[in-house]
């Protein structure tokens, strides 16, 4: 055993000591951390235009703070933008994450010297969590590889800017840098199956212990990996036994990747954003993820359904009940005040505080009144896949309004690892699953309004084919689970087998 490992465990059991001393005062820790929120930002220009001096409560603070998303929020980001400083948080952040935003262009997210802290540790606990859970070492011995964007990085008005996960990764720790692959000269490959490619070489001979990235571009990796050498994931990598993942859903991948790898291996669910690291898994045996209750950010919730109404709840942490779909909105100590990060999420427990990511506030269907959510649809498809032969690479659901003939529809483009023998009976499978969840789908479909729903098969890669027609293949971009519109359905039809 190597000084790495023995010196993770008690270090593990520290840190997992003060973790869950916090989440089981989550409420009261809240509390505090809204408060110093409040304080520090007091005299910033935003504080100041929302009367921050006279803000006591969480009461006080819902009548001066109106919910904002990005583009609401950008006439503040954009003097921030510009250099100058105590607009929503004091001083100048130390770095802007570069996002895409379907409406707003380029996205600026403050990453401040408060801030950026809280996104390594978060990170790093996660791993400490788990340690201490299961007792398991081995893999700080071996090489690790975070699947990323580059960390290459640009400037505006002497503000680094980049992609969150390539900043991330000029605070590698020194204990972890011989560990961590690929090397910097790799990492920094914007094209994505060229850098794919040049991180199986490097690591194909290496220790692989912890494989990290979102699914579906590691599921990019692992088939390389099996193509250059006939060998399954787990055979190729004797030792690798942890997969760190986030941003989707993983279980419509499970089944997918034991067969790449060739057994199972333990998972550990993120919930990164640029905005905060808002949670993690903290235990192979509970459901969900445990919110972090004191990383630099207050949160607010609102049902989903009330959230496009004139004057929806806003709910603290306090008054939140299991089971029910809010939109997540933070408060952070980088400076984002009222923020509709855009998420929806699900509490599984409120006695510690856990989570599931149920979908996009904007990524639903409901185009008769259904209101079909991701969750719905990653239930329908886990439950009707799990222990069958049936693999599924990708999928995604549009409304189809205008068929050619009969009633409308709900299309799943589903590209395949495995067909169905039987589609029609799998389609049923699925369709029964989503009435049984959503009963305005069921009256739906029981009123003759909509007809159940049809599958049109999408060929092999043209999931990853169409995300590189957009420019959009690889690092965390990911294609949405459904969509009210058709244009991703539309343009994936390109790539239906015929």
């Amino acid at each position: 055993m190597s000084i790495k490992s023995i010196l993770a465990k008690p270090f593990a059991k520290y840190i997992a000591g003060k973790f869950y001393k916090q989440s089981k005062n989550a409420v009261k820790v809240q509390q505090t951390i809204f408060k110093q929120l409040i304080s520090e930002a007091e005299h910033t220009a935003f504080g100041k235009d929302h009367n921050f001096e006279k803000i006591n409560s969480y009461s006080d603070f819902k009548n001066q703070v109106p919910i904002r998303d990005y583009e609401a929020l950008k006439p503040y980001v954009e003097k921030v933008v510009d250099g100058k400083p105590d607009i929503l948080w004091k001083g100048k952040p130390l770095y802007f994450a570069k996002t895409s935003g379907t409406t707003s262009g380029a996205k600026y997210i403050p990453l401040t010297k408060e801030s950026m802290p809280m996104h390594i540790s978060a990170a790093r606990n996660s791993l400490l969590l788990y340690i201490a859970e299961t007792s398991k070492t081995d893999f700080v011995n071996g090489k690790m590889i975070f699947l990323q964007g580059s960390p290459e990085l640009g400037e505006k008005n002497g503000i680094k800017t980049g992609r969150l996960s390539g900043i991330s990764a000029h605070f590698i720790p020194n204990y972890l840098l011989k560990n961590r692959l690929p090397s910097w000269e790799t990492n920094c490959i914007e094209d994505w199956e060229t850098k794919v490619d040049a991180i199986v070489s490097e690591t194909i001979n290496e220790n692989m212990t912890l494989i990290s990235g979102i699914p579906s571009w590691v599921q990019m990796y692992f088939e390389k990996i099996i193509e250059r050498t006939g060998k399954k994931v787990g055979e190729v990598f004797p030792n690798f036994n942890l997969f760190v993942y986030g941003g989707v859903n993983f279980e419509p991948y499970r089944n997918k990747f034991d067969d790449l790898i060739g057994r199972k291996v333990d998972t550990i669910e993120l919930y990164p954003a640029s905005e905060g690291f808002i949670a993690y898994q903290d235990s192979q045996a509970e459901k969900g993820m445990m919110l972090l209750v004191d990383n630099g950010m207050f949160y607010e919730f609102i049902p989903s359904e009330e959230f496009f109404s004139e004057n929806p709840k806003r709910l603290s942490l306090a008054d939140v009940k299991v089971g029910v779909n809010y939109v997540l909105i933070l408060n952070t100590n980088a400076g984002l005040w009222g923020y509709n990060i855009g998420d929806t999420v699900e509490f599984v427990s409120v006695n510690p505080p856990r989570i599931i990511v149920t979908g996009r506030i904007k990524h639903f269907i409901s185009a008769f009144g259904e209101h079909v959510i991701g969750k719905e649809v990653e239930h329908a498809m886990q439950e009707n896949t799990v222990n069958t032969a049936i693999g599924i690479s990708e999928f995604t659901v549009a409304p189809q309004i205008t068929p050619t003939e009969g009633l409308p529809y709900h299309e799943w483009l589903i590209e395949f690892e495995n067909i169905p023998e039987n589609l029609e009976e799998f389609a049923t499978h699925l369709d029964a699953s989503m009435q049984q969840q959503n009963m305005y789908y069921l009256d739906l479909i029981a009123g003759k309004i909509l007809q159940p729903l049809k599958i049109t098969v999408i060929e092999k890669g043209g999931f990853n084919a169409y995300m590189k027609s957009v420019g959009k293949l690889g690092g965390q971009n990911k294609v949405p689970r459904l969509a009210n519109d058709r244009k991703i359905a539309n343009e994936l039809s390109k790539f239906k087998v015929k």
